[in-house]
């Protein structure tokens, strides 16, 4: 075959080309790697913990950077990204919130764990309006609940936080009571006010200014001597049936029944949806809100069976949607509370890869949390431009950041960085970290 002079001089020259641009994206690479490899082999912020990073390009599929990306790190609250996926693909565009039937002058309805009814951080639900003003008489039929109050490996200790709120099939006001202490008042203001009368003051010195709730009980005590500044402060309170009724009779203004019958379980046939699906996600990602969290799993496995069990969405999602991962993913609940949860930065890494293909990129990054300006990354990477969006996750000890990162080049990146059994403060990590998220936002 004759090769022309003209076409042989177009092929050298894209010949050149080509390893033009592969020299110089080597030349990138290599711009990254030394310093990071530098920083960590021999920070002392890092020899004093376990530290894994994975960096990649989605673009070009391609790997940037990897420090112990095969190791098994505790992620805390970076489990919640694995919860979002598995909303995105099993719960659709708007949260279902009761399964009903009509019958006769009855209306029998059961929970699916929705966490939005009278809940102050979400938008306001249709639900109340749908209960309130309904002319049928109202039954609670209890649904297939057999999850425990709090998760697996979670701290028992930490019952009274505002961040351990107790899941249940039928959340109500976000599962917690809110108390309102003013400045020179002995006494606070109670909402749901139905928890007024479990108040237990005391002037003993020993007894803390915050209030504290007994394990078992909806018995919440506190020194009552008079405020010197106004704070309110957050307790879940302890879940039951009976307390879910009281709470919706004293709300909706009308009687309420409760049945526990699987006959009439199985026959509610109808779904009353309440809110828009991403306005839960992006509480969830944004303040890192576990109990939201834990419900989306809940909610997630009352889609795929006919029991609200958050084993049954993990399960599910490992079965047919992550099964691509690099390591398999030990997750053991929705938040990250537990402690049993393990995952790998390279599969951190695939799951967000599978979550940018889901939802678009703007909508994508405007949920997360960003740096310097929004969530619980308001304070840190700080930047004229903001660069990170990611979710964090912390325990004792623990911290990881992954999400994507915007290069100056405008490049969006995909990373995770996780870090176990640090002895160092979290905010001397995070500097140093932030050290290496710079350099790749300035250089690639």
């Amino acid at each position: 075959m004759k090769i022309y002079p003209t076409f042989k001089l177009l092929l050298k020259n894209s010949v050149f080309f080509l390893i033009i641009i592969a020299l110089a994206s080597c030349s990138t690479t290599r711009k990254i790697s030394k310093p990071l490899d530098k920083i960590f082999t021999q920070s002392p912020v890092f020899e004093q913990g376990f530290a894994g990073f994975m960096l990649v390009d989605p673009e070009k599929d391609k790997t940037i950077y990897s420090h112990n990306a095969d190791k098994y790190f505790t992620p805390a609250s970076n489990t919640k990204l694995f919860t979002f996926y598995a909303g995105l693909k099993i719960l659709g565009d708007s949260i279902p919130a009761l399964k009903y039937s009509i019958k006769n002058d009855t209306l029998y309805f059961k929970a699916t764990g929705d966490p939005s009814f009278l809940n102050e951080n979400l938008p306001k639900s249709s639900i109340f309006e749908f209960l309130k003003n309904n002319s049928h008489h109202l039954v609670y039929v209890e649904p297939s609940y057999i999850e425990k109050h709090q998760g697996p490996g979670w701290a028992w200790d930490d019952y009274n936080a505002y961040y351990s709120a107790e899941r249940t099939a039928f959340p109500i006001y976000g599962n917690m009571v809110g108390f309102k202490f003013k400045k020179n008042e002995e006494f606070p203001v109670v909402s749901p006010s139905i928890f007024k009368d479990s108040l237990i003051s005391s002037k003993e010195s020993f007894v803390s200014t915050r209030l504290r709730r007994d394990l078992g009980k909806n018995s919440f005590q506190f020194n009552n001597q008079k405020k010197q500044s106004e704070f309110s402060q957050s307790v879940p309170f302890k879940y039951s049936s009976e307390i879910l009724l009281k709470l919706l009779n004293d709300t909706l203004q009308k009687p309420i029944s409760l049945v526990q019958n699987s006959e009439i379980n199985k026959n509610l046939d109808n779904t009353r949806y309440s809110i828009p699906s991403d306005s839960v996600y992006k509480e969830m990602l944004k303040v890192s809100d576990n109990f939201i969290a834990e419900q989306i799993l809940i909610m997630a496995a009352g889609k795929i069976s006919d029991t609200l069990k958050s084993n049954i969405a993990i399960d599910y999602m490992k079965e047919n949607h992550l099964k691509d991962l690099p390591d398999e993913p030990m997750w053991y609940d929705g938040s990250g509370l537990s402690r049993y949860n393990l995952f790998t930065p390279r599969s951190i890494v695939k799951l967000l890869k599978k979550i940018r293909a889901e939802v678009p990129e703007k909508e994508l990054l405007d949920m997360l949390p960003t740096g310097g300006h929004s969530g619980t990354i308001k304070n840190y990477y700080k930047a004229d431009e903001p660069y990170v969006f990611a979710k964090t996750g912390t325990l004792k000890n623990n911290h990881s950041l992954s999400g994507y990162l915007k290069t100056k080049s405008g490049k969006i990146l995909i990373f995770s960085f996780m870090n176990s059994n640090y002895t160092v403060p979290t905010t001397v990590l995070k500097a140093e970290m932030e050290k290496v998220l710079l350099n790749i936002r300035d250089n690639y």
